[in-house]
Formats: C-alpha cells, structure tokens, sequence
C-alpha cells in the first residue's frame, strides 16, 4: 500500500494491538491469567512478525533546503516502533494482575496495591528510558495556557453528575458491596485515601502511559478505545460491576478526549480525583445511611 505521495504506508496494523490490550479483561474481567499471558504474547509476536516483514520499506530521510536536488540531509526520521510500545503495555499488566484488585483497608493490602501500581507505572516509564531511550512516556503535568470557562463548567458538571447518577448506580445495584465497610473515623479515612490514590494511578497509567504509547500509532480515535478496554476491565475487578460499564466506559473515553484537547495532566486527575470524591462519599453513606445526608438516595 502507498500513500497520496507515493511512500510506503507503515502504519502498522491494529490487530497486535488490540490482541494486547484484550489480555486485560482476561485478567481483571474473566480473571484468566493464562488466557491473558497467550493474548500479551500473541500480540507481541504478530507485531514483531509486521515490522519483520516492513524493514524492507526504508526509512524517512529528513532534508532542509528549498530545492529537492540541493536540499542538505539532516537526519532520518524513523517510526516508533510498535512491539516495544506494546511490550511496555505488556509490562504494565503482568504487574497489576499479579495482585487481587478486591477493595481492602488492611495495612498489607494497601502496600500490596502500593507497590504493585506503582511498579506498574514506574517499570514501563524506566525501561522506556533508559533501555529503549526514546521516552515515550511523559506526565505532562500542566498546559501553558489557563483552563477555559468550559473546562471549569466541565468540573462542576462533573459533581452534578455524579451527585445524580452515583448513588442510584452503587445502591440499587449492590456494588457497593464491592468495598469493605466502612464504619469507623480510621476506616473512612483509609478508603478517602485509597480511593484518591488508585484515581491518580488511572491516570499515571491508562492515560499517561497505555493511551500515550498507542497514539503513537494509530489515530487518538482508535488509540482511545484501545486504552477505554484496558481501563474498563480495570474498574471492573476494582468493584464497579453490574451494570457499571454503562458508566466506566464513557468516563474513560472521556478522559481519554479531554487529556488529548488540553495536554494537562493535572486537568484529568482534577476531573477525576472531583468524581472520585462523589464515589468516596456515595459509599460511605451507603455502608452508614444517614451519615451523609446530602444524597437523594
């Protein structure tokens, strides 16, 4: 295949991919590790065999001049290369499956959750690094520019609506049995904690690192739906079942949307960290009613 101009097209196709980022409902859905380590290893595999089969198309020679015939050659412009982005992914989710993702309080709980995430995390971003040295994993902390109106109307709609949608989801479907209860001040803060925490590892990981290393690929589009499989299946094991999808999948969709129109990674965690404080307090009144009286239900 060629493009308009007559080079190569090297887009590499979606299926290793998507064979990769499906090994995490096999882990955290299904909760079939073995099924999940033969999807992680024929994804990479059949990646590797694509661009095996593409180094014959050369690569991309970078001039500068204003004539083709005079123009001085400056470098070349070689594509990212898609089996260690995917290996890095890979990485990634060998680590989180490693531990149950059922909410617990207990002091081991919370350091396995601790290390086991942040391993995940940490891992890909230091092998990209300084082994493959092309740092293809950044946390963008801050745009240049202030949030907009919209973005700070987006914040407020973000309460409202959970406010609305979050209570009737976790008590008419039960899930919120999914979290330990939590009736003492030491247990409430405990789950204050761990639930802000995982949020901002969301982020760290699904955004930062999943959807960030397969836009390097494929169209935000495609790259987005791609990471929304990895973050969903996530949530799921984290509680957020029944029929939470309905609700988990365009979050992180819409996650996915804001991070590419603002480059901030404070802004998604922000988002985030506010819906997380609405599921913070929707399960401690639903453990002890009448605690905090400020929900419909």
């Amino acid at each position: 295949m060629t493009t308009g101009d007559g080079v190569a097209d090297v887009r590499p196709a979606i299926a290793p991919a998507l064979l990769v980022c499906a090994a995490a409902p096999a882990f955290f859905v299904l909760r079939t590790a073995w099924l999940g380590w033969v999807l992680l290893a024929a994804g990479l595999g059949l990646a590797w065999l694509i661009e095996r089969r593409r180094r014959a198309v050369p690569d991309r020679v970078v001039s500068m001049g204003a004539r083709r015939e005079t123009a001085q050659e400056i470098g070349i412009r070689r594509a990212p290369s898609l089996t260690r982005d995917l290996s890095l992914i890979a990485l990634g989710l060998l680590i989180v499956s490693v531990i149950p993702l059922a909410a617990e309080l207990d002091d081991l709980a919370m350091l396995r959750f601790t290390l086991a995430l942040g391993s995940a995390v940490a891992v890909p971003y230091l092998v990209s690094r300084y082994v493959f040295r092309d740092r293809a994993i950044g946390f963008p902390w801050r745009a240049r520019r202030p949030w907009s109106r919209l973005q700070w109307g987006w914040l407020i709609a973000v309460i409202a609506l959970g406010w609305l949608i979050l209570p009737f989801y976790f008590i008419t479907s039960g899930v919120y049995q999914n979290w330990p209860v939590v009736d003492t001040p030491s247990l409430i803060a405990r789950l204050f904690v761990g639930v802000g925490a995982v949020g901002i590892w969301d982020e760290l990981f699904f955004i930062c690192t999943v959807f960030a290393l397969l836009r390097r690929h494929f169209s935000d589009a495609a790259a987005n739906v791609l990471q929304a499989i990895v973050f969903v299946s996530f949530l799921w094991e984290l509680g957020y079942q029944a029929w939470g999808p309905v609700l988990t999948i365009p979050f992180a969709l819409l996650q996915g949307f804001i991070f590419v129109r603002t480059h901030s990674l404070a802004y998604v965690v922000t988002v985030h960290l506010l819906f997380d404080a609405v599921v913070f307090g929707v399960l401690v009144h639903a453990h002890n009613p009448g605690l905090l009286p400020v929900f419909l239900l």
